[in-house]
Formats: structure tokens, C-alpha cells, sequence
């Protein structure tokens, strides 16, 4: 981090949204700073993550409860559960769009969160606001549609950089729980870093007895990051 010069900002302590009863706070990068896509997979490799214009890292004053995660693609292997999902969804097109229609995906969006996440916050996200998920401020940005026939299905926003693919957000319909759409888009980012021959997919954090973040250590192996260092999590 000490390479080129970047300004930090750390937030003020807020309540957790993650952890009842404890305080949040933020390294946040100088949001005018120039990053280019070498510097951003640096962080990524640090704990760092994006989301929208800013990019993060959580510094909590007395909790280090939120592990980075990723995953070494060449050495995933899906288990039984997760080839089954990508049988399920093999009717699916998957593609790389540059141009998606916006107010298509914003209906996605909110049906999503207001199934999922309701009263977690980003209800007020507009358009322009996931026109700046989309950003390529610090990194590539690829933009995968998940379609049966024309129907969208799920959507997943995926950073790229020299050092590995991050998968920054990914939305889907929420009426389609026997598909696991949600673990299809990841398997599908495996696939394409692994494609383009990098060595990681980040996940950003996890917190270890999280039922909704459990999902990210079911793709063995996983990484996590603690006191400076990636290890194997768990026995796997």
C-alpha cells in the first residue's frame, strides 16, 4: 500500500449492520485518487473490496470478525450440490453485455432486495446509483445477464483485475429458489477467471456463523485473509 501515494480516509464508528451490539468503521481510498487496475488488484489482495464509486476495507476498533474470502479457481472443484446446480441451469444464456438496459435491471434489482434485503439499506438505490456499480474507476468491469429465452433471470457485476476477478454484486430472481441462482452466477465467475487465466474470484467478507454469508465457504477451497495473510479455511 505504500507504492504509490493514495490518501486514506477512515469513517467515524457507526453501528455494525453484520454484528448486533458492536462498532463499524472504514479505510476508505481518496474516492479522486486515480487507481489503475494493477493498484486496485493490490488492494483486493490486502482485504479491499468496491462498491459503487468507493473502494473499502472494514477496520474495526474491536472486532476482526469479517474475513476476506477467495477463491484459487484452478483448484476448485464443484461438490455434488453445485453440480447439480449447473445442471439445473444449463438451459441458461449466459453473456457479457456492455450496454444493458438499465430499467430492466433496476426492476430485477428492486424485486430482489425487496425479497431478500428488505430494510437493508439500499431500497433508495436509483438508477444513477447502479449506473455507478458499473464504474470502471479502478478496474474492468464485466457485466454478466443470466437469460432464459428473453427473460432476465439474474445479473452479476464482476471487477477485473491482473490479480483476479471480484465479484462485486449480483442480484437475481428471487422467485427461482429451486435454480440457486445466486451460486450459478458464482460458478460461472469461477469459470471465466479461470477462462482468462487468473488465479482468484474474491467474494469479499465473510463472517464466520453468518447464515446468510455461510454460502461463500461452501466453494472449496476458500482463502481467508487474517493478520496479513491468506489461509485455507477450514479442513477442506
Amino acid at each position: 500500500m505504500q507504492t504509490h501515494p493514495i490518501q486514506w480516509y477512515i469513517t467515524a464508528p457507526q453501528p455494525c449492520p453484520y454484528l448486533q451490539g458492536r462498532e463499524m468503521q472504514t479505510v476508505l481510498v481518496d474516492p479522486a485518487a486515480r487507481l489503475r487496475s494493477d493498484h486496485y488488484g493490490r488492494l483486493l489482495g490486502e482485504g479491499f473490496r468496491r462498491s459503487g464509486q468507493f473502494v473499502y476495507r472494514h477496520q474495526c476498533p474491536s472486532c476482526r470478525a469479517c474475513i476476506p474470502v477467495r477463491i484459487p479457481v484452478t483448484k476448485f472443484r464443484p461438490g455434488r450440490a453445485q453440480r447439480r446446480c449447473l445442471h439445473r441451469n444449463a438451459d441458461l444464456d449466459v453473456r457479457h453485455v456492455r450496454r444493458p438496459d438499465l430499467d430492466e435491471h433496476m426492476t430485477l434489482f428492486r424485486r430482489y432486495l425487496d425479497a431478500r434485503h428488505p430494510g437493508g439499506g439500499m431500497e433508495s438505490t436509483t438508477r444513477d446509483d447502479y449506473a455507478g456499480m458499473l464504474s470502471e474507476r479502478a478496474c474492468g468491469v464485466l457485466l454478466f445477464e443470466h437469460r432464459l429465452g428473453s427473460e432476465l433471470l439474474a445479473v452479476a457485476v464482476t471487477d477485473v483485475t491482473p490479480r483476479g476477478l471480484s465479484a462485486m454484486y449480483s442480484f437475481f430472481d428471487p422467485n427461482r429458489p429451486e435454480r440457486s441462482l445466486g451460486t450459478y452466477a458464482i460458478l460461472r465467475q469461477i469459470d471465466e477467471a479461470r477462462r482468462m487465466g487468473l488465479p482468484h474470484l474474491y467474494l469479499g467478507y465473510w463472517i464466520p456463523g453468518s447464515e446468510k454469508m455461510d454460502y461463500k465457504t461452501r466453494f472449496r477451497p476458500v482463502e481467508g485473509r487474517a493478520n496479513g495473510a491468506w489461509r485455507r479455511i477450514g479442513t477442506q
